[in-house]
C-alpha cells in the first residue's frame, strides 16, 4: 500500500523523526491559511500523488510570498500531473502539501528496502541526495553505502556511525544523524514498511538533520498488525478495479496491454504473461485467483477483467489442483451470462475434473475458444488481439 508524503511525515513525526512544519490543503483558501500559520520567509507547495518525479512535472514550487502560495496552489490543484512514474496519462492533483522553507547546507539520500532474498532490511545512503537512486546506482555505484539490519537487533549504533562517517556528516550533526537513522529503522520494522525513502535528507545551516521528502510503501499482508494504517489508503489513487479485487481477495494489478488474463497461482500467472509477450502481445493485467477459489471468486475476477475497456480479448489459464476445473467453468459461465460478454474468450483448463469443466463450457452455448495447452492458448489469444 502506498501513502502520500504528508501521511508519511505524520508517521515520521510520531516517532520523533525531524520534519518541517506543514499541512495538507484541498483548496487554495486552506493552502493560504496554512502558509499564514507557519512563521517562515518562504514556503513549498507540493502536489500529493502516488508518484515520484513531481518536481519535474511542475508539481513542486517554492513560494517566496503568501501571494505566490496562492498562485502555485491554484495552478497545481486540479492539474493533470505527468511525471516519469505516471506515464503519459498522468494523475489529477486533488490536494497539496504546504510546508515551510529552510536553508539547505547539504542533501543526502537515505532509504530502507526489504531484501526478500536475504529476508532482511537493507539501509542505503548516499551523498548524492536529490538524484534518483537508480541513476546513482548506474552511474556512481561507489556512492551508495549499504548496511544490513539484523532482524532482532535492528540498526546497531556502530552501523549508524559507519553511515555518518561514509557520508562525512559534520561532527556537530552526527548525534542527530545517528538518532534519526535509528528512528527510521525502528518505524520501518514496527510499521511493516517494505520501502521507505527520504530523498533528500537534508543538513541545515544550523546542523540539524531533517527529512525533506518521504516515500513509504506498506506491506498489505501485514496490515492486521497495524490496522490504523488502513485509514491512510487514498482510494482516489487506486484503480477502482484493484479495489474491487480486494473485495474478492484477488491479487490484481492493472497493466498496459490489451489481453486480459485470469490465472490461478502467481507462478503460472507470470508464465502466462511471459508467453503472451513472447507471442507478440502484452497482458492487460496480472490476476491470480488463488489455489482454492470459489465459483463466486472466479465470477468476480472475470467481471473485473470484462470491465476493463482496454481489454480486447480474455485468456483464462487454469491448472486445477485444489481448485477444480468444473468450479472454474461454472464461474465463467455465470459471469459471462451476467455481463453479456462481447469480447473473445480463450480458455485453457487442465487438472482436477477437467473433463467435467470442458463439458460445462461446451454445453453453455457460449462462444468460447478452447486450447489444449498454454502455448496453444497464447497463440490463439494473441492472433485475435493482434490481427
Amino acid at each position: 500500500m502506498n501513502i502520500h508524503e504528508y501521511q508519511a511525515k505524520q508517521l515520521f513525526s510520531s516517532y520523533g523523526i525531524n520534519v518541517l512544519k506543514g499541512d495538507i490543503a484541498f483548496n487554495v483558501y486552506d493552502a493560504v491559511k496554512i502558509a499564514e500559520s507557519i512563521d517562515s520567509k518562504k514556503w513549498v507547495v507540493k502536489a500529493q500523488i502516488h508518484a515520484g518525479g513531481r518536481g519535474k512535472g511542475g508539481g513542486v514550487k517554492i513560494a517566496n510570498s503568501i501571494k505566490e502560495v496562492e498562485e502555485y496552489s491554484n495552478n497545481i490543484l486540479g492539474m493533470n500531473l505527468i511525471t516519469p512514474q505516471t506515464g503519459v496519462v498522468g494523475k489529477k492533483v486533488l490536494k497539496v502539501y504546504v510546508e515551510e522553507g529552510c536553508q539547505i547546507k547539504k542533501e543526502y539520500y537515505l532509504g530502507i528496502v526489504l531484501d526478500r532474498a536475504k529476508g532482511k532490511f537493507v539501509m542505503m545512503a548516499s551523498t548524492e541526495g536529490g538524484m534518483e537512486i537508480e541513476k546513482v546506482a548506474e552511474e556512481m555505484p561507489e556512492k551508495i553505502i549499504k548496511v544490513i539490519l539484523d532482524p532482532l537487533m535492528g540498526l546497531n549504533g556502530f552501523q549508524a556511525r559507519q553511515l555518518s562517517f561514509a557520508l562525512e556528516i559534520p561532527k556537530e550533526a552526527m548525534k542527530d544523524f545517528v538518532r534519526q537513522v535509528t528512528l527510521l529503522s525502528n518505524i520501518a520494522v514496527e510499521k511493516d514498511f517494505t520501502l521507505v525513502e527520504i530523498n533528500p535528507l537534508i543538513l541545515t545551516e544550523d546542523n540539524k538533520v531533517i527529512a525533506l521528502d518521504a516515500k513509504v510503501n506498506i506491506d498489505d499482508n501485514a496490515l492486521f498488525r497495524n490496522p490504523d494504517l488502513k485509514e491512510l489508503l487514498d482510494e482516489s489513487e487506486v484503480d477502482p478495479k484493484e479495489l474491487e479485487a480486494e473485495k474478492y481477495d484477488l491479487s490484481y494489478v492493472k497493466l498496459d496491454g490489451k489481453l486480459g488474463c485470469m490465472v490461478n497461482g502467481a507462478g503460472l500467472a507470470m508464465a502466462t504473461m511471459d508467453i503472451i509477450k513472447l507471442k507478440g502481445s502484452s497482458p492487460a493485467n496480472f490476476l491470480d485467483v488463488g489455489g482454492g477459489a470459489s465459483k463466486e471468486k472466479v465470477s468476480g475476477a472475470l467481471k473485473i477483467i470484462i470491465s476493463d475497456k482496454d481489454v480486447k480479448a480474455i485468456l483464462i489459464n487454469i491448472f486445477g489442483g485444489i481448485m477444480r476445473c468444473d468450479i472454474i467453468a461454472e464461474g465463467i459461465v455465470e459471469a459471462v451470462n451476467e455481463m453479456k460478454l462481447d469480447k473473445p474468450l480463450i480458455v485453457r483448463l487442465e487438472g482436477t475434473n477437467v473433463e467435467r469443466g470442458q463439458e460445462i463450457l461446451s454445453n453453455s452455448g457460449l462462444e468460447i475458444v478452447t486450447a489444449k495447452d498454454l502455448e496453444d492458448a497464447a497463440e490463439k489469444a494473441v492472433s485475435i488481439v493482434e490481427k
